[in-house]
């Protein structure tokens, strides 16, 4: 086991760069099980949901090798289905993509529930919905497994999601990629990942098209080939260094990133006070001054996102006056606002609104990550507060930020990761 010690109360200076998009990495290491051939996927980020992905396709027969620190080529000629180990299934969330993907190549899957961060009960109905349309028969195995059968083969047809999931909308382009005929899914997601997914899809020889709205269509084919991708960089890692530059009151260059998928929440850190220049493929984000209360809501795309929660909390427990958060798409999403608190933080949450009464610091003190964005926020918070912050259960930010360490030190940032010796026990703040 291994913390993040933070001594903090400095501003940060100098640029980051972002890595590839962890959602779309999971997604397309998980999708190229669909292809029979060999993929070559550049840009994928060096975090440990990536490494599971690969963990469990190499248990299921697939041939992976490193061409260099962030491209990988993948093989899954040999690759054979309902054999994924459960004990790395559950480590993320994403591994319920191999349903999809299962389903689509063998028309059966097998696989454990999945992990991941706990928001509630993250039902699968919606998945269920469209395996089923597709001709699929779902059920519970006696084992504790989701295991679905098309005995007569996947059939093309119209699917209308009840909400726009970004993970049922993904797993049935995966599943009906390569069915018969023609499978139109209506208020499907718009998410960036799942443009990039089916663009790479696209490029193995897939017929989707209408990815970015809200209507997919999907045209069967008989068979994917090889192809060499690049993933798109990652939002959300972008977002949260755009959160750590405000934070601190330093100025950060960002690159490396898409400034369109930035425009919610760059108009957000604008509404804050919050300086942010736009440029090609980066952004400057500076702050000066005090940060402005505001009320948020969080969106399904292109509105704010979901994963940016947490880290804006911390800003508007940094601000002066009461603003407030509304969570759009999960519940249960505050369970990071006991560690804040601990720091300071004047937060009362109320089912998905959280209200927060602005002081302008925070303390430093221990606390544990909850969560993969929950542990990038108390990162935030720790570089922001003065005095030194200890930051437990750091396994939940390697999940989605790469070699974050490293890249904060080299904008000026007092930090360093260490073993936890054994017989340690986390001690709460007063």
């Amino acid at each position: 086991m291994e913390k993040i010690i933070i001594n903090g109360g400095r501003p940060l200076f100098g640029e980051v760069e972002i890595g590839g998009m962890k959602n779309t990495a999971v997604a397309v290491i998980m999708g190229s099980l669909l292809i029979e051939d060999k993929c070559v996927i550049e840009n994928l980020p060096d975090i440990s949901d990536v490494a599971t992905s690969f963990a469990i396709l190499k248990s299921m027969g697939a041939s992976v090798r490193q061409i260099n620190k962030t491209t990988y080529e993948i093989d899954n000629t040999r690759t054979k289905g309902g054999i994924s180990p459960p004990e790395l299934v559950r480590k993320m969330r994403a591994s319920y993509y191999l349903l999809g993907a299962e389903l689509g190549r063998f028309n059966k899957a097998r696989v454990a529930p999945p992990g991941g961060c706990w928001f509630g009960d993250r039902l699968i109905d919606q998945h269920i919905k469209g395996f089923e349309h597709l001709g699929g028969v779902f059920r519970i195995s006696d084992t504790g497994h989701y295991a679905a059968e098309a005995p007569n083969g996947l059939k093309g047809t119209d699917i209308l999601l009840d909400c726009p999931s970004v993970g049922a909308t993904i797993n049935i382009i995966l599943a009906a990629v390569k069915a018969e005929g023609t499978t139109l899914i209506e208020n499907a997601a718009r998410e960036p990942h799942v443009i990039d997914l089916s663009i790479f899809l696209n490029k193995c020889g897939a017929n989707i098209s209408g990815m970015g709205t809200n209507i997919i269509k999907i045209k069967g084919v008989e068979k994917l080939h090889g192809c060499a991708y690049t993933i798109l960089p990652d939002m959300i890692e972008a977002g949260t260094y755009m959160a750590i530059a405000a934070a601190t009151g330093g100025s950060l260059r960002i690159k490396n990133v898409i400034p369109k998928h930035l425009e919610s929440i760059t108009a957000k850190f604008i509404e804050m006070g919050i300086s942010v220049e736009e440029f090609d493929d980066s952004v400057i984000v500076s702050r000066v001054g005090e940060i402005n209360s505001v009320n948020i809501k969080t969106q399904p795309y292109p509105g704010v996102p979901s994963d940016m929660n947490a880290p804006m909390c911390v800003l508007l427990c940094l601000a002066n006056g009461v603003s407030s958060i509304t969570e759009g798409i999960f519940d249960n999403k505050y369970r990071y606002c006991d560690e804040l608190q601990r720091m300071g933080a004047a937060i009362k949450v109320n089912g998905r609104v959280a209200t927060i009464e602005g002081k302008g610091v925070l303390t430093a003190t221990v606390v544990k990550a909850v969560d993969l964005r929950a542990g990038a926020a108390l990162v935030t918070a720790a570089l922001a507060a003065r005095g030194k912050t200890e930051i437990e259960d750091i396994y939940w930010i390697e999940r989605g930020y790469e070699d974050i360490v490293n890249k904060l030190k080299k904008v000026g940032a007092d930090i360093r990761k260490i073993d936890i010796p054994d017989g340690y026990k986390y001690e709460k703040a007063n």
